[in-house]
C-alpha cells in the first residue's frame, strides 16, 4: 500500500479488514426473493446475477457502466468499442435488467460524449427518455489540440409516464450575486442570512455544484471513476420515496448503496470486483454511524464552493 500524507482521508484496506468484509459478501446462485436481496451486496458479474432476481423489485436503477474507452479497474480492463458495438455491450445487461423494475420505477444511467449516443438508442428500446443530466466534472487533464473535457451526462428513463420525482427534495441553495429588491425594499425571491444573500431554487439539468471525491475527503477511495455522494443524493431524493429499493448493477465502491442507507432506502449491489465489494461494505458500516453527506445541508444542495458553509452539515437519518 502506497504511503499517504498525513492530510489524506481516501478509504483504504487492511488485510484483515478484506478477510472480514470478504466474508459478508454474496452471491446469487438461484432465483431469489424480493425480501433475501435488500440491503445485499452480490460479488459476481452482472450477467450470472440478472437472471437470479426477482421481478418487479426494483424502484429505481442507477447504473455506471464503463464508459465507451479503455480503463482499467484494478485487474480488469474495458477496451474501448465501436458505437455500435457499444451499443450491442449496453443491450446485453440492460435487456436482462427490465423485468426486476416496477411499472413506476425510474432509470438513470451515466455516460460521457463517446458513449451518450448508445445510450440514448439503447435506452429507449426499452424506455421512455424523459431528461438527460449534464454534470461538470470539474478533474480532468488539459488538451492542447482539443477542447477539456470536463462535463458527464446521466440519462434519465422511466419504465412508464407513472412515475415519482420529488422536485421539493432536490431544491438548490445558491448565493445571491445581483439582489433584487421590490418597491417596498424587501427581498425578491431571496433571504439574508448571516453568511450571505441565498435563493432557493429549482434544479435544473445542469449541474454546476458537484465536486468529485478527492484525497481529502472521507468519501474518497482508489476507485478510477468514483461519483460524489452528493450526485446520488440528489437523484435518490428525487426518484425514490423512504424504503424504496435502490439497485446498482455496477456498484463499484458502494456510492450508490452507501447513499441510499444514507437516506433510508433500501439498497442491492452487484460488483464483480472483490476489494470494490469490501470497500462498499466498510463504507455502508462507517454509514451506520456517520450519516452526513457533503454540500447537503438543512434539506437542500448547496451550491459549490458557497462562502462561510457550516462544515459541519446536517444529520441524515438512514
Amino acid at each position: 500500500m502506497p504511503t499517504r500524507a498525513p492530510l489524506n482521508r481516501t478509504m483504504t484496506l487492511t488485510d484483515e479488514e478484506l478477510v472480514r468484509y470478504r466474508a459478508s459478501l454474496a452471491t446469487l446462485q438461484s432465483p431469489a426473493t424480493h425480501e433475501s436481496i435488500q440491503d445485499k451486496l452480490f460479488c459476481q458479474d452482472v450477467f450470472t446475477a440478472l437472471p437470479n432476481l426477482p421481478e418487479q423489485s426494483v424502484d429505481l436503477m442507477f447504473a455506471d457502466p464503463p464508459y465507451n474507452l479503455t480503463k482499467s479497474f484494478n485487474d480488469r480492463k474495458f477496451k474501448k468499442l465501436s458505437t455500435d458495438d457499444y451499443a450491442e455491450w449496453l443491450d446485453s445487461w440492460l435487456s436482462r435488467s427490465v423485468r426486476l423494475l416496477k411499472p413506476t420505477a425510474s432509470i438513470y444511467i451515466c455516460g460521457d460524449w463517446r458513449s451518450s449516443a448508445a445510450i440514448q438508442r439503447i435506452g429507449e428500446k426499452y424506455f421512455i427518455s424523459q431528461n438527460r443530466i449534464t454534470w461538470e466534472r470539474e478533474k480532468g487533464r488539459g488538451a492542447k489540440s482539443n477542447w477539456k473535457n470536463c462535463s458527464e451526462d446521466i440519462w434519465f428513463f422511466t419504465v412508464s409516464e407513472d412515475y415519482y420525482f420529488n422536485v421539493d427534495a432536490v431544491m438548490l441553495k445558491r448565493q445571491v450575486i445581483a439582489p433584487y429588491t421590490d418597491r417596498n425594499g424587501d427581498p425578491k425571491d431571496w433571504i439574508e442570512a448571516e453568511n450571505g444573500r441565498f435563493r432557493v431554487t429549482h434544479p435544473s439539468n445542469l449541474w454546476t455544484d458537484l465536486t468529485v471525491p478527492y484525497w481529502s475527503m472521507p468519501e474518497n477511495t482508489d476507485h478510477p471513476t468514483q461519483k460524489p455522494e452528493k450526485l446520488l443524493a440528489k437523484i435518490i431524493l428525487a426518484s425514490s420515496r423512504d424504503g424504496d429499493l435502490v439497485f446498482d448493477p455496477f456498484n463499484g465502491s458502494g456510492t450508490t448503496t452507501v447513499v441510499a442507507k444514507k437516506l433510508g432506502r433500501h439498497y442491492l449491489g452487484v460488483e464483480i470486483d472483490e476489494n470494490y465489494c469490501c470497500l462498499a461494505a466498510k463504507r455502508l458500516e462507517v454509514a451506520s454511524q456517520a450519516s452526513k453527506i457533503q454540500g447537503y445541508v438543512d434539506g437542500v444542495f448547496w451550491e459549490r464552493n458557497s462562502k462561510n458553509i457550516s462544515r459541519k452539515g446536517a444529520e441524515i437519518k438512514s
